[in-house]
């Protein structure tokens, strides 16, 4: 890679207009600015578009209803001419140096595919943000580590390859409107991809999905359909099988060595 990879950031977006007006200002004054926006809008029927238009974003219309369906246009529209394809939400507000932390990392190691950070919930009180952070997202990360062998692709926070993309673009279930779209993208992705969760690579994002029951339930929900998507891509058993079949016993120029260890190395330790 480059030591300057051309990076493009994509945002689905739906009825966000306010919403992503503060992403965007947010992207605007990182301190390694992106050398392309996307975003995609999916159905919206607020001002999306034209605040996107507005501050200099690329804009690319997605009639399928759906994250999924909004975010693989995002994906596809970025190849070709980038490095790294990363990822945020219409409600993400990005830290100055997120784009910067993104681009030391990938840089520094030529074998890390992908890479994921954690969340910090604005808009809500301290019980919710810290239920949100520790047991939504964390727990996340946990379970799926221990069933995947791989964290957690956050679909709010993280970078990939154009490379890792081209790969899977074509086994995610990209039309299907129902799934945890990063659930269904980490399923895809095996251990020689190199994907590393950096804690401290953090995004504050909007709270307003886990201040009733109701919305946090759907989405915890939404885990069985996204496995049941893949299966039995998604079985334990299928994966180590997948994995002892394609990685090495050492470190390789085509993927991560086999370690226990996910961390991006010398990022959040």
């Amino acid at each position: 890679m480059p030591l300057h990879p051309r990076v493009t950031v994509v945002i689905p977006c739906r009825n966000d207009a306010e919403f992503l007006r503060q992403c965007l200002a947010a992207l605007a004054a990182q301190t390694h600015p992106a050398d392309r926006v996307i975003v995609i809008d999916n159905g919206s029927t607020d001002a999306s578009a034209e605040v996107a238009r507005s501050l200099h974003a690329e804009v690319f219309a997605e009639e399928q209803i759906g994250i999924w369906p909004a975010a693989a246009r995002g994906y596809d529209e970025a190849l070709g001419d980038t490095d790294i394809i990363a990822r945020l939400d219409a409600d993400s507000r990005p830290h100055p140096d997120w784009i910067a932390r993104l681009v030391r990392a990938f840089v520094a190691d030529p074998n890390l595919g992908v890479l994921t950070g954690g969340a910090e919930f604005y808009g809500a009180g301290p019980v919710v943000s810290y239920l949100g952070e520790h047991w939504y997202i964390g727990g996340g990360h946990f379970w799926v580590r221990k069933w995947l062998g791989i964290p957690l692709v956050y679909g709010s926070n993280f970078a990939m390859r154009a490379r890792v993309w081209e790969r899977v673009r074509k086994q995610v279930d990209r039309t299907n409107a129902k799934i945890h779209d990063d659930l269904d993208l980490t399923i895809r992705l095996r251990s020689t991809d190199g994907v590393r969760y950096d804690p401290e690579l953090r995004m504050p994002v909007s709270a307003r999905p886990l201040v009733t029951q109701r919305g946090l339930w759907r989405r915890v929900w939404r885990v069985v359909p996204t496995f049941a998507a893949s299966w039995p891509e998604g079985a334990s058993w299928k994966r180590r099988e997948l994995d002892g079949r394609h990685v090495p016993d050492a470190a390789s120029a085509d993927g991560w060595p086999p370690i226990e260890e996910e961390w991006a190395p010398g990022y959040g330790q």
